[in-house]
């Protein structure tokens, strides 16, 4: 599964997400995710990734062996930069 297929994915459940991905492995099937969307404002770290993996349901049965996430809304992320 490619970089790309896994962006469209998500972006599928988060329309306005910025997503970048990482190969961990370079055998693309391990992966470090990073998602920004407004969609998660108001929802806790468990509920973030709960949609995620929502997303990816089908893929993380087989294709996707390993996920790490970093999820954030654009407010944290300014907020982190300031």
């Amino acid at each position: 599964m490619t970089a790309d297929q896994i962006a469209a994915k998500i972006r599928e459940a988060l329309p306005d997400a910025e997503v970048a991905l990482e190969d961990l492995t370079g055998t693309k099937d391990h992966w470090k995710l990073r998602v920004v969307s407004a969609a998660f404002a108001g929802k806790s770290l468990m509920q973030r990734h709960r949609v995620i993996n929502a997303a990816l349901a089908e893929e993380l049965k087989g294709p996707i062996h390993a996920l790490t996430m970093d999820v954030f809304t654009p407010d944290e992320v300014a907020a982190a930069s300031t």
